[in-house]
């Protein structure tokens, strides 16, 4: 009998379980993917996603067609497309490999009910998951809230599966279902094309993928625990948007990290360490489907945000004056895509220093980045702003000057994303406002004209970002660092 094989953020034909089990059902397999743009409601794609959907969609196509099958494209509701095409194609099964957003999840019931009643059955595989987060639980049988506790659970199981093989050849039906022209989609920016920066810097698909991941074992993973902090310097695997559209899997990539680590040092167990927060993410939301919207821990919806469209504005477009901040949004705006420790800085600063929202950066980072992943841009949001699982305490408010100074010491990355400040001395590269007049006269920079000044005072807004914390029902003042401890990063 006919099956059909449901492609979401999976978009690969090694190491897909729904895939392989089509396979060996021995019947013809249709491989579908659907544009179900109103299924996920406010969290409709993004425009950079949409880019590198594009992209991905364009290199599946052409591995499924190296295997003897064709991509089946279709627009609209997933709940009716799917019953209808295995109608049209004969098909009682449908295998796919879900996800953790609460509308994925919903969307599986929905079809799983409908097939059901027309005789056929939905098969749900873990394609995007390395351990099922139904199993991994704690002492009393309950869901982690820490990630050390959680990581060993996972790894107490015995560890991720090794991958599955891609099929040597996929049985496809003789008549092809209709499919939609991929062009038609218009998933591509047109009027502007702001998108040569990510053309520039990635290579959506499996190919790039692999290709991606093989330069990171060979020249990055022996230093990655030393160098991984460091946004000048080509330090960690820029893997994430690969990972979130499926172009490669998280087993993909643990095992092939293990077979390359022969004297590599700490770097594979440090690796392996944000596989696993990354998989942490993933369990939380799906413990936790209002992780997007609301902060795990509730008093913190009493926090007084402030209301500020201009500075949010300044952020969003890499203008707030601090240099490590706008070169990290400007890299963002460009390549779609930000180094892990810049993510934490420039949320720092928008939720501590300019005392914005939590959920307007994840927003903001949910249309501009590639790798837009709704659990991990979500947790990550509330660990930075205190109210998520395991997170860094509020008074933990990062110095965005002292981070600069630390991980970016000679001023590299600044240099590279904020041009207009490329001939200022390393000593005041991260705080312009200090040069002498000297200094900004040599190196053609004018405060408020060629590079804005400073759009919050760093004392002032920690101290008004720390005020309101306190101000919240429920905030443990005692735990505060009398000294300011890492609070000044």
């Amino acid at each position: 009998m006919t099956a059909i094989v449901w492609y979401r953020h999976d978009l690969r034909v090694s190491d897909h379980a729904a895939l392989a089990a089509a396979v060996r059902a021995g019947g013809p397999v249709v491989p579908v993917f659907i544009l179900d743009d109103e299924a996920a409601g406010a969290w409709k794609m993004g425009g950079a996603g949409r880019w590198w959907l594009h992209h991905s969609l364009t290199a599946l196509a052409a591995d499924l067609e190296t295997l003897g099958a064709r991509l089946i494209l279709r627009r609209g509701a997933s709940r009716d497309i799917l019953p209808a095409l295995a109608r049209e194609t004969g098909a009682t099964s449908v295998h796919t490999g879900g996800g953790p957003e609460p509308w994925a999840r919903a969307l599986d019931r929905d079809v799983a009910e409908i097939l059901e009643r027309n005789g056929g059955k939905l098969h749900r595989h873990r394609t995007r998951m390395m351990f099922n987060p139904e199993t991994v639980r704690n002492g009393q049988g309950g869901a982690f809230g820490v990630y050390s506790p959680f990581a060993k659970a996972c790894l107490a199981t015995g560890g991720p599966k090794p991958p599955i093989p891609a099929p040597d050849h996929i049985p496809f039906p003789n008549a092809a279902p209709a499919s939609d022209m991929l062009a038609d989609w218009v998933l591509l920016p047109t009027h502007p094309d702001w998108a040569g920066g990510l053309r520039e810097t990635w290579t959506p698909g499996a190919a790039g993928a692999r290709a991606r991941l093989d330069a990171f074992l060979d020249d990055g993973l022996m230093d990655y625990a030393r160098d991984r902090n460091l946004p000048g310097i080509a330090s960690t695997s820029m893997l994430s948007p690969h990972i979130v559209w499926g172009d490669i899997s998280l087993n993909e990539v643990w095992f092939a990290a293990e077979s390359a680590a022969t004297g590599k040092g700490k770097g594979l167990e440090t690796f392996h360490k944000e596989l696993l927060w990354r998989e942490f993410s993933t369990y939380l939301l799906w413990h936790h489907p209002d992780l997007p919207e609301k902060p795990l821990r509730p008093n913190y919806a009493a926090m007084p945000f402030r209301d500020t469209p201009a500075e949010l504005h300044a952020w969003q477009r890499g203008k707030t004056g601090i240099p490590i901040i706008d070169a990290a949004m400007r890299q963002l705006w460009q390549t779609g895509w930000m180094h892990n420790r810049l993510r934490m800085i420039t949320a720092s600063f928008l939720t501590k220093h300019l005392l914005i929202s939590w959920q307007t950066g994840e927003a903001w980072f949910w249309d501009t980045l590639c790798c837009a992943d709704l659990s991990a841009n979500s947790a990550s949001w509330q660990w930075v702003a205190g109210s998520g699982a395991d997170a860094a305490p509020f008074f933990r408010v990062f110095n965005p000057v002292l981070q600069g100074r630390k991980f970016d010491a000679d001023g590299a990355f600044v240099r590279r994303f904020v041009p207009e400040l490329a001939r200022l001395p390393d000593a005041v590269i991260h705080s312009p406002w200090e040069a002498s007049p000297a200094e900004l006269a040599a190196a053609g920079v004018t405060l408020g004209e060629t590079y804005p000044r400073s759009i919050v005072h760093l004392g002032e807004g920690r101290d008004r970002a720390l005020a309101a914390w306190r101000a919240i029902p429920g905030t443990p003042e005692h735990a505060m660092s009398p000294s300011g401890g890492s609070a000044a990063g």
